[in-house]
């Protein structure tokens, strides 16, 4: 029997195929040194990603709301025209539903910088109702990826599914 007091948030991965996750390391492969960064989309009903959007990374145009003194090689900024098209997509029937983004020394974990422009500037939950891909890249290869999502809980991001790397 479960105890009514207790308020347990069980939040759900969005299912990520392998070769959708695949196409995501190539992406950042081919960005490496810079981050790479997109989103996933698919039908919401079925919380799974069908399709990948790569964007541009607009982070060494001085444009990122937060870090602008970064590079592209330690922060990344969706160009104008890819956070257009994110907002206009977001209520159709094959949404963003997982922004993701990587990281050039080879660990897949969510900054304080990736937590601050995740984040509502309200203070009030997530930016966008996404959930946050991480891939851990370096010069060999793809070292690891996780998926942090909102958690009212916490009142923040927390990882809620964790990826083996590839030789890519």
């Amino acid at each position: 029997m479960t105890d009514p007091t207790q308020s347990h948030q069980i939040i759900q991965p969005v299912a990520i195929p392998r070769s959708l996750l695949e196409a995501a390391f190539r992406e950042a492969r081919a960005s490496f040194p810079a981050e790479c960064c997109g989103w996933l989309s698919g039908p919401r009903a079925d919380n799974s990603a069908t399709q990948i959007r790569p964007c541009v990374n607009d982070q060494d145009s001085g444009n990122h709301p937060t870090v602008a003194d970064r590079t592209a090689e330690r922060a990344y900024v969706f160009g104008p025209r890819d956070l257009l098209e994110l907002n206009r997509t977001l209520d159709d029937d094959c949404p963003p539903l997982v922004i993701y983004h990587s990281h050039p020394n080879g660990q897949a974990y969510f900054s304080p910088t990736d937590r601050q422009v995740a984040a509502s500037p309200w203070g009030d939950g997530p930016a966008y109702p996404v959930q946050q891909l991480v891939v851990g890249i370096d010069e060999r290869r793809v070292v690891e990826a996780a998926l942090f999502a909102w958690s009212e809980a916490e009142a923040g991001f927390v990882e809620i599914a964790r990826y083996e790397g590839a030789d890519i």
